[in-house]
């Protein structure tokens, strides 16, 4: 952002040479105006439910967003002081108070991916005329208000404003879907869709996991307490949230392993499940076990299978226990792919229609593994740079490692992954742009053609998610 009148500037992203800058923006006007598909993120259901206006700029803007605050943590910034919910229900700061904390310190996202997406949201869609500062925090607090309270700024009028074509929320296993139902009521679902998580009944180290198990086998009538009831229950609630749009499931796990034990084996773990906690190789078991069930089950009905591994997650032990999870304290980890899907592989890797999309926190695995396992597997798709790497010079390893071995079409495009829904045009236009970068040299080398380059821009932009999602 221009510091002196808040004006994105045209050229941001592209490369400092003239001829390959001058490349990448024919290229950008070729796919700046697709419209955008979200296929898998965290915005609220409710919000597009109930179309009811936001409350304020620090409850669209700052609350939802963990790269915002586990940043402003990193300098002792109190959550509290962010409105960030605590378990206990003690208050928290609102409004303008936590705007105010956000601008004190804006100066922290310099550089950032952050910047770009907040900047953006400030400047392209709610007017703000200036970057935020300390002195003109209420001016501008005051100002996204306004804007807030117009018909305009309603959370339905802003997916056609972003001209989003569809997007995903992600809800769990048990969820009755409320928000979803509503949004099929009033014709939305399609515009609006669902996403599968079943992480809270196939991971025994989930919170109330047994519980959670013997609820799913109340909500669909199957013995859960039998390893052949359990997957029933499954295919009966994944066949529940396809009746709302969904087209995918999606799996955060700690590690890509997959294990295909016999019937009486997993009858045995599930046996050992139900009675109490199990040890760590006997959950890492199930787990790996339950991801190849749930391939299978994706073989059998189409959807497709988003697994995200490689999250060291909640790794502060009092946040997570004053304020819950998807904190920001989540780190990066080891992945071994290659000999974690050996067993899915094995089972289903050549089974017909069925779409596996990979998502790493572990970049040395780009090259190595993830790009020749895409670029051999019919079922693999590797999907966009995730959390940590969503950002202009993650792109950046993430194209010049991948797309040799796969090649394009083994991408599965772009998804915001986000709860920030004023992020997600941000977002993508920070990927389009990264895209045309890399493009640009591919035709200045004289690689590909500018007519190839527009034709993989546009793929990689909009077709490619949804072909990868089965949209």
């Amino acid at each position: 952002m221009d510091s002196k009148n808040g004006i994105l500037h045209p050229d941001r992203l592209f490369p400092a040479d003239p001829a390959t800058r001058t490349v990448a923006r024919d290229l950008y006007e070729t796919v700046s105006g697709l419209p955008i598909v979200s296929p898998h993120g965290h915005t609220e259901p409710s919000w597009f439910a109930n179309d009811t206006a936001f409350e304020d700029a620090s409850a669209l803007l700052v609350i939802p967003d963990h790269y915002l605050f586990r940043m402003l943590n990193s300098v002792g910034v109190n959550l509290d002081s962010l409105g960030v919910p605590r378990l206990d229900g003690k208050p928290v700061a609102k409004g303008r108070d936590i705007w105010r904390a956000f601008a004190a310190h804006y100066s922290l996202f310099r550089g950032t991916p952050s910047s770009l997406w907040v900047d953006h949201a400030m400047s392209a869609v709610l007017g703000c005329d200036e970057a935020l500062t300390t002195q003109n925090a209420d001016r501008l607090y005051d100002h996204i208000n306004a804007e807030l309270a117009k018909p305009e700024f309603r959370p339905r009028a802003l997916l056609t404003r972003f001209g989003i074509e569809t997007i995903a929320t992600t809800e769990g296993a048990l969820d009755p879907l409320p928000h979803h139902q509503k949004l099929a009521a009033d014709g939305w679902i399609g515009k609006v869709r669902t996403t599968y998580r079943p992480d809270s009944v196939t991971d025994p180290d989930a919170p109330g996991f047994r519980d959670n198990l013997i609820k799913l086998g109340e909500i669909t009538g199957e013995d859960v307490t039998r390893w052949d009831g359990m997957i029933a229950a499954h295919r009966n609630r994944r066949a529940y949230f396809r009746q709302f749009g969904a087209t995918a499931t999606d799996h955060g796990v700690p590690s890509a392993f997959t294990a295909d034990l016999a019937a009486t084996e997993k009858q045995t773990l599930l046996d050992k499940a139900l009675k109490g906690p199990l040890s760590a190789s006997d959950a890492e078991l199930f787990r790996g076990q339950m991801l190849t069930e749930m391939a299978g089950l994706s073989a059998q009905d189409g959807m497709v299978m988003q697994i995200h591994a490689g999250s060291r997650r909640n790794t502060d032990a009092a946040l997570f226990a004053s304020r819950g999870p998807n904190m920001g304290a989540d780190i990066p980890g080891r992945t071994d792919w290659v000999g974690g899907l050996n067993a899915l592989l094995a089972k289903y890797g050549h089974a017909p229609g069925l779409k596996i999309l990979l998502f790493t926190l572990d970049e040395t695995t780009y090259a190595r593994e993830l790009a020749p396992m895409a670029g051999y597997w019919p079922c693999l798709m590797i999907g966009p740079p995730w959390w940590f790497h969503d950002s202009p010079a993650g792109i950046r390893r993430y194209l010049d490692q991948v797309s040799e071995t796969a090649g394009f079409a083994n991408l599965a495009g772009f998804n915001d992954d986000t709860r920030a829904l004023l992020s997600i045009p941000a977002r993508h236009d920070v990927w389009r742009r990264e895209v045309c970068r890399y493009l640009a040299g591919l035709v200045t080398e004289h690689r590909i053609t500018s007519q190839e380059a527009e034709i993989v821009a546009h793929d990689l932009c909009y077709a490619n998610a949804k072909k990868a999602y089965k949209l």
